[in-house]
C-alpha cells in the first residue's frame, strides 16, 4: 500500500507547469485493456499506483513490476498527478469520481483524470464543468484496439480536452498509444468513439450476413476469405473478424 503521499519536492503545481517526466501516474482498471496499458506505463519510466482490487492476478504482476498500490481512489487521487481510468463505462465512472472513498474525496487542484472508457459523452461533459469548478481536469480518451495493442503500446487514442490539459496528459498518452487524435473539447472523444462503434458493430453484422448467404449457397469461409481478402472490403476489422471465423481463435476479435 502507498506509504508516502507528500508531493515530489520538485514536482510543480498545474498551474506554473508540470513536470511531466517526473508525473505520477495512477491507474484505475487493470484489466483486460488496462494491464496492459499500465505496464507501459511503468516501462517509460513513469512512477504508477494502481487501485487495489479483488482480481490480484494483473495488480500482484504490475507491482512486481515497480507499481504502487492505494487502498482506496480517494487515496490515489490525494498522491497522483494523472489518473487513468479504464472501467467499463458510464455507471462506473460516475461512481469512482462522485462515490464513497471517490477521487473527488482526495483530489486537489491540478489532478488530471483521463477517462479511457467508452462512456457517454453527457456525463462527460458535465463531469468536465464540475471538476473544473474544483481546478481538476477531465479528459475523455476511449480507445481504439485490441488488448494486444494495449499490451504493445498501439492503440488510438480519441482524445477529447482543453487544449492545455491535453498538453499534460500526452506524454503519458504517448506510452500507451501509437496515434494519438485531439478531436475536440471534453466529450468528443467519447461521441466519436460512440460513432467508431457504431461502424464496428455495422461490419460484423454484415459479416456475419454474409457468411450466413454464403454457407446457405455452397461457398465455404475459406473461399469467401480467399476473394475479400487484400481486397478493397479487407480491413484489419475484417482480419480480426475472421481470424476468429478461420481459425476459432477466441483471443482474434474480443470487445470490451
Amino acid at each position: 500500500m502507498l506509504n508516502d503521499l507528500s508531493p515530489a519536492t520538485k514536482r510543480q503545481s498545474h498551474s506554473e507547469g508540470l513536470d511531466m517526466e517526473k508525473a505520477r501516474i495512477g491507474f484505475i482498471g487493470v484489466g483486460l485493456m488496462g494491464h496492459g496499458m499500465a505496464k507501459n506505463l511503468l516501462e517509460k519510466g513513469f512512477p504508477l499506483t494502481v487501485l487495489a482490487h479483488r482480481n490480484r492476478a494483473p495488480v500482484e504482476d504490475l507491482l512486481a513490476r515497480g507499481a504502487r498500490e492505494a487502498e482506496s481512489a480517494a487515496q490515489m487521487a490525494a498522491a497522483c498527478d494523472i489518473i487513468f481510468l479504464c472501467v467499463t463505462g458510464a455507471p462506473q465512472v460516475e461512481a469512482v469520481v462522485r462515490g464513497p472513498g471517490g477521487i473527488l474525496e482526495g483530489a486537489r487542484p491540478g489532478l488530471h483524470l483521463v477517462d479511457t472508457s467508452t462512456s457517454e459523452p453527457a456525463l462527460t461533459i458535465a463531469l468536465h464543468t464540475e471538476l473544473k469548478e474544483k481546478g481538476i481536469a477531465l479528459c475523455d480518451s476511449p480507445l481504439g484496439g485490441t488488448p494486444a495493442n494495449a499490451a504493445e503500446g498501439t492503440l488510438i487514442a480519441i482524445v477529447g480536452a482543453e487544449d492545455d490539459a491535453f498538453a499534460v496528459i500526452k506524454p503519458a498518452l504517448e506510452a500507451i498509444a501509437a496515434r494519438i487524435n485531439h478531436v475536440g473539447a471534453p466529450g468528443v472523444g467519447h461521441t466519436m468513439k460512440l460513432l467508431n462503434n457504431f461502424l464496428s458493430l455495422g461490419y460484423g453484422a454484415l459479416y456475419a450476413e454474409a457468411l450466413a448467404l454464403a454457407a446457405k449457397v455452397g461457398v465455404s469461409p475459406q473461399t469467401f476469405d480467399s476473394v475479400l481478402r487484400g481486397s478493397r472490403m479487407d480491413c484489419g476489422f475484417y482480419q480480426t473478424y475472421f481470424k476468429y471465423v478461420l481459425e476459432r481463435d477466441e483471443n482474434a476479435h474480443k470487445f470490451t
